[in-house]
């Protein structure tokens, strides 16, 4: 499996089984070795699941940061078993690639 390292704009991505990504887990209070979900690491806070999900939402152009704000609303228990369930079943929902798209 290949992983991407890219910038978008102010966001990094990178893979949590990398050093640097099991370095930013460490930081953020998670096990090094948990890579059950996206994370998403700030200065001095971290998110997972949905919560990363909208706060990447807002770095990204439009309809995004405005879809986010909305999505706020959605109370967290909701918003992570969607996001679980989505996660669960990605390559059924988009598919899978062996390289990275981007």
């Amino acid at each position: 499996m290949q992983w991407c390292a890219f910038n978008f704009r102010r966001i990094r991505f990178e893979a949590l089984q990398s050093e640097a990504g099991k370095n930013l887990l460490r930081r953020s209070g998670r096990a090094p070795d948990d890579i059950s979900s996206v994370v998403l690491v700030e200065q001095n806070r971290s998110y997972i699941k949905s919560e990363a999900v909208l706060k990447i939402m807002e770095y990204i152009d439009l309809p995004f940061p405005q879809l986010a704000f909305f999505l706020h609303f959605v109370p967290l228990f909701i918003r992570d078993f969607v996001y679980e369930n989505v996660a669960d079943n990605r390559y059924a929902v988009f598919g899978r690639s062996e390289s990275c798209e981007i």
